[in-house]
C-alpha cells in the first residue's frame, strides 16, 4: 500500500525523466570534450599542414604557435557550447540568458578585467610574432623555452625543469633569444712571465681550428687581442657569433682547447697565489741564514 501510494505514474515519469536529462547531459560532455575537441585539433593540425610536395607560405615556428592558440579558441569554445545546452536541458532558459548578454558582459567585465587582459595580450603576442613555441625567451622576470602559447597564458620551461605558467597580461616585456646570431665571449688569462705574442698566436690556431669543425659559429672565433693587465694575469678576449642556444656551447670548446693549446705551447694560465711572510724568531734565523750565504 505505501508503495503504492508513493510510485505514483507522475513520480515515475518525473524520475525517468530527470535520469534522462542527466544522461543527455553527461553525453553532451562527453561527447564535447572527447570527440568534438579531438576533431577539431585534427582539423586545425591538418589546416595548417603544408601540402605534400609544395612549400607552405606561413613559418612552421609561427603555425605551431598559431595552432596551440586555435587549439585554446577552441577548447573555450566547445566549454560554452557546452554549457549553454546543459542549461537548456535542465530548463534554464538560455535565449533569455542570451539575450541578456549584453548586461552581463558588463558587468562580468568589470570583476573579469585581468582575463580579458590576459586574452587580449595573447592575440597581441600572437599577431605581433613576439615569441613561438620552442623558443628561449625571459619573460616576467624568468626565462625558458616556450612550451605553449594560449588565449590566457604563456608557459615556460627553465634549464632546471621547472615550468613557469605566466598570464599574459603580465608579459610586459619579452627578450627573445633565439633570433638572430648571438654572442659567444670567452676571456683566457697568461702569466706575465709568458712571452704573450707566442700567447696570442696560439690562441689564434685554436680559434681557426674551432670555425672549421663546429657548423654552430656564423662568424669568428676572433682573437681581439689583450684586454686586460690583472693583478696576476694578462688577459686575452675571444669573442665568435653562433647559432641561437650555441653560445654556451662554443664557449665551453673554446675554453677546452686554449687550456690544452696554451699547456702543450709551454705558456702558463696562472692560478691565485699568496706569498706569508712569517714575523718574530723564525723570521729572524731564514734573515741570518740569508746574510751567511
Amino acid at each position: 500500500m505505501f508503495w503504492n501510494s508513493f510510485i505514483t505514474p507522475e513520480r515515475l515519469s518525473t524520475v525517468i525523466l530527470g535520469a534522462g536529462r542527466v544522461l543527455f547531459i553527461a553525453l553532451v560532455v562527453l561527447i564535447g570534450q572527447a570527440v568534438a575537441l579531438r576533431a577539431g585539433r585534427l582539423l586545425i593540425a591538418r589546416a595548417l599542414r603544408p601540402p605534400e610536395g609544395k612549400k607552405y607560405p606561413l613559418d612552421p615556428r609561427r603555425a605551431q604557435t598559431l595552432q596551440a592558440l586555435l587549439n585554446s579558441i577552441l577548447r573555450y569554445s566547445l566549454y560554452f557550447v557546452a554549457l549553454l545546452i546543459i542549461l537548456d536541458a535542465v530548463g534554464v532558459p538560455t535565449t533569455s540568458i542570451l539575450a541578456s548578454a549584453g548586461l552581463a558582459g558588463l558587468a562580468i567585465g568589470f570583476g573579469a578585467q585581468n582575463l580579458v587582459r590576459d586574452v587580449i595580450s595573447g592575440f597581441f603576442i600572437l599577431l605581433e610574432d613576439q615569441y613561438g613555441i620552442g623558443e628561449y625567451v625571459a619573460a616576467a622576470g624568468v626565462e625558458g623555452i616556450v612550451e605553449d602559447i594560449g588565449l590566457r597564458t604563456t608557459r615556460l620551461r627553465d634549464f632546471n625543469g621547472d615550468l613557469h605558467i605566466i598570464p599574459n597580461g603580465q608579459i610586459s616585456l619579452v627578450t627573445n633569444k633565439s633570433r638572430g646570431s648571438r654572442r659567444a665571449l670567452v676571456e683566457i688569462g697568461v702569466a706575465y712571465e709568458s712571452d704573450i705574442v707566442r700567447a696570442q698566436e696560439v690562441l689564434e690556431g685554436i680559434s681557426r681550428e674551432i670555425a672549421a669543425t663546429m657548423p654552430e659559429i656564423v662568424e669568428g672565433p676572433t682573437v681581439l687581442g689583450i684586454t686586460d693587465l690583472a693583478e696576476s694575469q694578462v688577459t686575452f678576449r675571444i669573442l665568435a657569433r653562433t647559432q641561437p642556444m650555441a653560445e654556451w656551447k662554443v664557449e665551453r670548446e673554446i675554453r677546452r682547447r686554449a687550456k690544452l693549446a696554451l699547456e702543450a705551447a709551454g705558456i702558463e694560465i696562472p692560478y691565485p697565489r699568496r706569498v706569508v711572510f712569517l714575523a718574530g724568531e723564525y723570521g729572524q734565523k731564514a734573515g741570518s741564514a740569508g746574510c751567511n750565504r
